[in-house]
């Protein structure tokens, strides 16, 4: 494993962080506690340090089971939750749709003291806004109250997680927090890449770290999804692929992967895409989704995997620039 400093915070994480919350939710993953408990554990025996949940998640179970998981080793990792939907008063969350959001400093207080107590901890080491809008990373009174907090040593650091779904508004919204000295989560990866594209060189310039999530496009790029495979309700890729123009957008999304084949040689895919991001130098993480130990060992090796090339990086970089062929595609024969 490898480790990078998150500029912008005192802390320091592995290259590859584990989302808690595919143990820890009924979204998609692992449903058993056990089993989730053991996949903690063994990532960090493989060198995982950084372990970033929320507390939306399970509505709180997300960070108990990290707690009971690695609360012995707490000295050795470094915990990263989130806060900013209202689940006390609002517990559920029918058909994906996100919960109303509370960013007064009141209720961050309220959501920092339920989160230290669920993980079992004295302090936080990364708080970060749960997909917040632009106006939320602005607000007057709310930076200053975390701020107080961070020296009141509750938190070590605090950012920005942005989301939910890839939306390019997120893209202002990371370099807005960049340029406050927060570092930002962000969904960036082969097939996705218009708002990291436009937060790192910000990040490189200002010298504060940028962490990446869902780098393997939810299952496109790790070989867990193909032309065949079904997600059930309540798994959350379920409302990518539900009506016939996200199941076409989705199809045409396996045929991008299918150009990224060359990447697989001496590697597999996954850590492909993994390498593919750390070329990145303002990539403090990445944080792929987990749910099972053959997949945790295998995005945990990829510095061990043979490294992508310069012909590798910039082919795939290449077929991005160009749509994989699809936008010469979709003009043949038009008029």
């Amino acid at each position: 494993m490898e480790y990078r400093e998150l500029q912008g915070t005192p802390l320091t994480v592995s290259t590859v962080g584990f989302g808690v919350w595919t143990v820890g939710t009924n979204w998609w993953g692992v449903h058993d506690r056990a089993e989730g408990i053991a996949l903690l554990r063994r990532a960090f025996e493989l060198g995982i340090t950084f372990f970033d949940t929320g507390d939306t998640y399970g509505n709180g179970d997300a960070e108990t089971i990290l707690a009971e998981a690695l609360g012995g080793v707490r000295d050795q990792v470094v915990i990263a939750t989130k806060f900013g939907y209202d689940i006390a008063n609002h517990a559920a969350r029918p058909n994906q749709r996100e919960r109303p959001q509370d960013w007064s400093p009141a209720y961050m207080r309220r959501a920092l003291e339920s989160s230290l107590r669920r993980l079992g901890t004295d302090r936080i080491d990364y708080y970060q806004l749960h997909n917040p809008r632009i106006d939320a990373i602005r607000r007057a009174d709310l930076l200053p109250e975390l701020a107080k907090a961070k020296g009141e040593g509750l938190i070590r650091a605090y950012g920005v997680a942005l989301g939910p779904a890839f939306d390019l508004r997120q893209r202002d919204e990371g370099i807005e927090a960049v340029r406050l000295g927060m570092p930002p989560q962000v969904i960036y990866n082969l097939l996705e890449q218009e708002i990291g594209a436009g937060i790192f060189p910000v990040a490189r310039e200002r010298g504060v770290s940028v962490l990446v999530r869902v780098p393997h496009a939810s299952g496109l790029l790790d070989g867990t999804a193909s032309r065949s495979t079904e997600f059930a309700e309540g798994d959350h890729r379920h409302w990518r692929i539900n009506t016939p123009e996200k199941r076409q957008q989705w199809e045409e999304a396996l045929a991008k992967v299918g150009q990224l084949a060359f990447l697989a040689e001496g590697r597999t895919l996954g850590q492909a895409a993994i390498q593919f991001i750390l070329r990145e130098p303002s990539v403090a993480s990445v944080i792929p989704n987990i749910y099972d130990r053959a997949g945790l060992e295998e995005f945990a090796g990829y510095a061990a995997a043979r490294a992508l090339t310069d012909w590798e990086y910039e082919r795939a970089q290449a077929l991005y620039r160009d749509d994989f062929g699809m936008r010469h595609a979709a003009t043949v024969g038009g008029d």
